[in-house]
């Protein structure tokens, strides 16, 4: 007879699953501030200038973005020999891509990291004016042409790195350097060669519309050793286990409640003023199931003859009803009422206080809830 024995050798190995999200696309807008500098024949020093930039942007992966960068304000040139500068205006639209090396190398599973290392590389336009101040110095004759008088269009290449904040969070800050290759008379010079802009810029950067991709459930096999005693060899059976799908479902539970209410009423009155006690009455005939309620009507022994107060007890409880009932929407049908007349006292050592009326119910709370469960 053969005898099969199996011995679990993975039991705490299940269908697993890795519930981090992996950011797969957002956009974003970001602004900038920095210092740029246009190489020449000069102190490099005395050729940086304040450049500011804006920019509008677009991950289409957590590797692979593209953005709508323009950045400006002044450039700065001159002769070193003589000690001569002269600045100009500029404004650069250019259109980059931006590659994630983090994302593109990392195993991370996240897709993002405490600092992100993007390079970029694009084209667009560079237009300049303004050159007066190097026509004041009249300067260039007998040096190198004057390439343009008023306006000058050329275009723009550009290399950079940018090292950027976390990109899951909302709100983060970028360092950006960036090469620009430029028509040789960006800075009114001719001299054929290409004009080299370089820039260094702060940022500060706003995500919005984020995606994320959803993990992907890993199920690991659970082993178990099969051992025939006729054999005496061992098979490993891999069996894999469906991963469960959780779901949320809502969930009721209900608790009896009760409530013991006292309105107290003036010498001769059948009609209560305090209508606060009325509403916190009819709010719990309203918001609790299968609430119901008495009304009991007392008066005192110490005013009127036992007929009228017997009138008053009942009095004050059926008007308490109405105002349930008319002003408030209850359902009669859950409202008693009944009086005791001055023949029962509830308040036996203050004779005022049982000109009154005790309200007392029950009914039952319903609580819902949300939980995940198994399907």
């Amino acid at each position: 007879m053969t005898v099969v024995c199996s011995a679990l050798l993975v039991g705490a190995i299940q269908a697993q699953e890795d519930t981090r999200e992996k950011l797969g696309s957002y956009s974003y807008v970001e602004l900038q501030g920095g210092l740029q500098m246009t190489s020449t024949n000069a102190k490099m020093t005395k050729l940086f200038t304040p450049t500011v930039g804006v920019s509008f942007g677009h991950y289409f992966s957590s590797v692979m973005g593209a953005r709508l960068h323009i950045n400006g304000w002044q450039a700065k040139s001159g002769f070193e020999d003589m000690d001569k500068y002269y600045k100009w205006k500029y404004i650069t639209p250019n259109l980059d891509l931006m590659l994630n090396l983090n994302n593109l190398f990392s195993k991370k599973i996240t897709g993002s990291h405490p600092l992100n290392v993007i390079l970029l590389f694009g084209a667009g336009l560079n237009i300049a004016w303004d050159n007066k101040e190097l026509k004041d110095l009249d300067l260039h004759a007998g040096r190198v042409p004057l390439a343009w008088d008023k306006n000058r269009l050329s275009h723009n290449l550009r290399a950079g790195l940018r090292l950027e904040t976390d990109v899951t969070k909302p709100f983060g800050l970028s360092l950006e350097v960036n090469a620009n290759s430029l028509s040789d008379r960006f800075n009114s010079k001719t001299n054929n060669s290409n004009d080299w802009q370089f820039t260094a810029m702060l940022g500060v950067s706003y995500r919005f519309n984020k995606r994320y991709a959803k993990p992907i459930p890993i199920a690991l096999p659970i082993v178990q050793e099969v051992v025939d005693n006729q054999s005496a060899n061992a098979a490993i059976v891999p069996i894999v286990v469906a991963e469960k799908k959780k779901v949320k479902k809502e969930v009721t539970r209900e608790e009896p409640v009760q409530i013991k209410r006292e309105v107290f009423y003036g010498e001769t009155i059948t009609e209560t003023n305090d209508k606060a006690a009325v509403q916190e009455i009819a709010n719990f005939l309203k918001n609790h199931k299968n609430a119901k309620i008495t009304i009991v009507g007392y008066a005192d022994k110490g005013t009127g003859t036992p007929e009228m107060n017997k009138v008053y007890a009942k009095d004050r409880a059926e008007n308490f009803k109405k105002m349930l009932v008319n002003d408030f929407g209850c359902d009669a049908t859950a409202i008693k009422t009944d009086s005791k007349g001055d023949t029962v006292q509830p308040f036996a050592n203050d004779n005022d206080k049982n000109r009154c009326v005790i309200i007392e119910g029950q009914g039952v709370k319903v609580y819902t809830e949300t939980i995940e469960v198994e399907e």
